[in-house]
């Protein structure tokens, strides 16, 4: 403006915030979706209820679903929502805790930058302080032999890992989980495929949860095959096959349209009567075939004509219809058997084998069971249960626990629950920080002190008393007592989580250190926040972030000016 002319840069309505007021705000965001789901941490966590806006209900306390589900606007905090979104596709556990570790991070950053610490040196401290964790992170963990699965010894080592990830959840105690717990390790080790370096790969795809209404948890069953949604298209067809040899189509059971539009000109009613024998040999030569190659069960992923089925019948062959794709790609792994997509070109190595096949009434619906397959390596947890929210938040529970399950076969390492690991590693990060010195070291010491509010959070979500608990750790841990944490479930702190069969795979706790550092760096390397102008509405009006922030700038200058807004 030397000229006396002001230089517009952005458009109008475009709000900026910039330095150390930016950093604030996106700092305070980032806290706040932290703080809510401090509450849900640990095996004592408290759930929330959710409610979207057609009115649906979600009863929860996974972190990846709460934060999926609150529809969060602000940019800062969304970050926290894709680290705890990256650490639910990397190892399915651990997301309350990483954003909850991103928060305390910040906060504990928020108070450095309040010191005249630039964020470039909090950020290196913090890198520097990750990487020696991850260093440390094998040294306090306890390798366990999973060569046999079979194994009672490597039942019980699973038995621990399952019960720690579900002991926080829905299913937390009594016949259900201990029924819910042998189907999880009985459905792993069945599809567990050794991997060459040691250890096993668990393709979690192969293992379908179907869910029904009615019963409890505990009538909840694993079936060694497949469980298909659907019932048996003609009342005529059998309603269990022994034996079954099974043909998968991709291909449809009817003549199926021309894909060019078509007329025939019918001058008779000769010609109608032998346009529909025609149609009607062409469907009984699909079904002949499929006899003749010795098939006595048929599951199409796409439609059978009624005249089809009425020859299937005839034939004695129980048949399926419109089964979903991955459905399909199940059952070929399952069963042995070849998509077939030309039925003339079937052959007798196509069809897949089972023991059994058979229609049963389950609640209110039929579902078909394919059971005894020749190559269980896909299988089917059927889970029961009083209504849909519990369904839904068993079978988050159980996503959880069976990536857990496939986290320690992946890489046979367990560490101690509780908060041990976390104290333990605050306390070996303060002896490296006064090795590094200077402002770093502060950086350093905070992310140990960010580490140790997590035990602090488990005694609080207990009960106890968080400070005389940390206390009581630190003291424990001075000793050499390395697995001493907290047990939330009794409300009192013990020597050996290990004992307790509190345990995690070491892989989770190493991602909730990633996920956790990355996003907590990703904010604080913010220092410019420069939001555009909201569309206007018809309404006419600037939106809700004109209402918290300054003037009608929309949604982007509410979330840039006074408190940041988190939906």
């Amino acid at each position: 403006m030397s000229s006396g002319v002001p230089v517009l840069l952005f458009k109008e309505g475009t709000s900026r915030n910039s330095g150390k007021e930016a950093l604030k705000n996106n700092i305070l965001a980032a806290r706040t979706l932290a703080e809510m789901l401090k509450t849900s941490l640990g095996p004592k966590g408290l759930d929330k209820m959710l409610i979207d806006s057609f009115g649906d209900v979600t009863i929860t306390n996974d972190g990846a679903t709460i934060v999926k589900e609150m529809e969060i606007q602000h940019p800062a905090a969304k970050l926290l929502v894709e680290a705890a979104k990256a650490q639910d596709a990397e190892v399915g556990d651990g997301t309350t805790s990483a954003v909850v570790l991103s928060g305390l991070l910040l906060e504990k950053a928020d108070a450095l930058i309040d010191q005249n610490i630039h964020p470039t040196i909090v950020i290196d401290g913090f890198k520097k302080a990750f990487d020696k964790a991850l260093e440390i992170l094998p040294q306090i963990g306890t390798k366990i032999n999973v060569s046999d699965l079979n194994a009672a010894s490597t039942r019980d080592e699973l038995r621990k890992i399952v019960y720690t990830t579900m002991s926080s959840k829905f299913l937390a105690e009594g016949k259900e989980l201990e029924k819910i717990m042998d189907i999880l390790i009985d459905a792993v080790t069945s599809i567990a495929e050794p991997l060459p370096t040691g250890g096993y790969n668990v393709s979690l795809d192969l293992i379908k949860i179907d869910k029904k209404k009615g019963g409890s948890i505990e009538d909840s069953t694993l079936v060694k095959g497949i469980v298909l949604d659907k019932e048996v298209v003609h009342p005529g067809m059998p309603r269990r096959v022994e034996k079954a040899k099974i043909a998968v189509l991709d291909a449809a059971l009817e003549v199926e349209k021309p894909e060019i539009s078509a007329k025939i000109s019918i001058t008779s009613p000769e010609q109608i009567k032998s346009f529909l024998d025609e149609e009607a040999k062409y469907l009984k030569d699909m079904v002949d075939k499929l006899a003749s190659i010795g098939a006595n069960v048929v599951i199409c992923q796409k439609g059978i004509d009624d005249i089809a089925q009425h020859f299937l019948a005839k034939k004695g062959i129980l048949a399926v219809r419109r089964v979903k794709r991955s459905d399909i790609e199940k059952l070929e792994k399952a069963l042995g058997a070849r998509i077939i997509s030309s039925i003339k070109d079937a052959t007798p190595e196509d069809l897949g084998y089972a023991e059994l096949v058979e229609e049963r009434k389950v609640g209110n619906d039929k579902m078909v069971f394919i059971e005894g397959a020749k190559n269980a390596k896909s299988v089917n947890i059927l889970l029961r249960g009083s209504n849909d929210m519990a369904l839904d938040e068993a079978e988050r529970s159980i996503n959880d626990a069976l990536h857990s399950l496939r986290n320690i076969l992946m890489e046979p390492i367990i560490i101690p629950g509780g908060g041990a690991v976390e104290i333990e590693l605050a306390m070996r990060l303060r002896e490296y920080a006064r090795s590094v010195g200077g402002k770093e070291q502060l950086a350093i010491e905070a992310y140990a002190d960010a580490l140790e509010e997590i035990p602090m959070i488990l005694a609080e979500t207990a009960g106890m008393e968080p400070i005389s608990s940390l206390m009581d750790l630190r003291a424990r841990h001075a000793k050499g007592l390395v697995n001493s944490g907290v047990d939330a479930i009794n409300g009192k702190i013990v020597d050996d989580m290990l004992s307790l069969n509190v345990v995690e795979p070491i892989r989770v706790k190493r991602q909730v250190l990633k996920s956790a550092t990355e996003a907590a760096t990703a904010v604080l390397k913010i220092d410019d926040l420069i939001a555009a102008s909201q569309l206007k509405s018809s309404g006419g009006k600037g939106g809700a972030g004109g209402e918290s922030g300054s003037g009608e700038g929309g949604e982007g200058a509410g979330m840039g000016g006074g408190m940041p807004s988190l939906s």
